[in-house]
């Protein structure tokens, strides 16, 4: 199986060394605007050369591991392929993807968001297992063909990948609160500290719970003011959800109401019951 790979940083270059660590039997083809990461993928040795646009879409599969709109942009490029070739998107925003996706492909594509990442970005990034034992959400899988979804499966079973089926709406609301929202409270938080009079007085004393929250702002820039651009009326609610909770603990604490503010803890706590 011929595997083309667009986007060969931290997401792409992970997936290259994930496939090439299974038990699939794949030639794996790489493909970045950037000659910068396609030399270093090519001297990492996650993929097996590196070709022109034309080759990618001769590929059997063929994985988007680039930003939401770059995604986009490459699936009107596709338009011509087989019908027997497979498409597959790390985006992470599915909804408009799939909006996105000309009708004459939409059953060629798989809409797949890997619940998986590092703050660390480019081909240097790539972690071998980075996916494995992670949760993969395949949106509006039945919408995709029967030869898609019997390679998506095999792939991402092959990768040791948990496999998550959801309405890609369902997804992009869920998206908003577990992963969008916190990196927008990490960036919050990162910007609050750094506009104090003296940020390097109070790092001294960050232990392992700043740490902890702080560590995704060193997340880039270009990709989440994009991510949370794409997914902006969901983010925009889980920020006001958000709001609402930081105020409640500003309101208990202002009012020195100690009792409530345990049991608004409490409250919290409760979430890693169902984590």
């Amino acid at each position: 199986m011929k595997v083309a790979i667009v986007g060969l940083g931290l997401m792409g270059g992970s997936f290259a060394l994930a496939l090439k660590k299974s038990s699939l039997k794949a030639e794996i083809l790489g493909y970045d605007n950037s000659v910068k990461n396609s030399t270093e993928a090519l001297k990492l040795g996650f993929v097996d050369k590196i070709v022109d646009f034309e080759d990618i879409k001769r590929a059997d599969l063929i994985i988007l591991a680039v930003p939401v709109d770059a995604i986009i942009t490459y699936l009107q490029k596709l338009k011509d392929i087989k019908d027997s070739q497979t498409i597959i998107d790390l985006g992470s925003a599915k909804s408009l993807i799939i909006k996105n996706t000309p009708q004459s492909i939409r059953k060629n594509l798989i809409a797949a968001h890997p619940m998986a990442g590092t703050e660390k970005s480019g081909p240097n990034a790539a972690i071998e297992d980075l996916y494995e034992d992670k949760v993969v959400v395949l949106c509006d899988f039945n919408d995709s063909g029967e030869i898609q979804q019997e390679v998506a499966l095999k792939v991402f079973e092959a990768l040791k990948m948990k496999i998550v089926y959801m309405d890609s709406d369902e997804h992009d609301k869920h998206a908003a609160y577990i992963s969008h929202l916190p990196h927008a409270i990490s960036f919050a938080l990162a910007n609050s500290v750094l506009s104090q009079e003296d940020p390097k007085s109070i790092l001294a004393l960050a232990g392992g719970g700043f740490k902890d929250v702080s560590r995704i702002a060193k997340s880039s820039p270009i990709m989440w003011s994009d991510i949370f651009k794409q997914n902006r009326e969901n983010l925009l609610k889980s920020l006001d959800d958000f709001e609402y909770e930081l105020k409640s603990v500003k309101r208990l604490i202002e009012d020195e109401k100690w009792e409530e503010l345990q049991e608004w803890i409490s409250r919290a706590n409760r979430l890693h019951e169902i984590l």
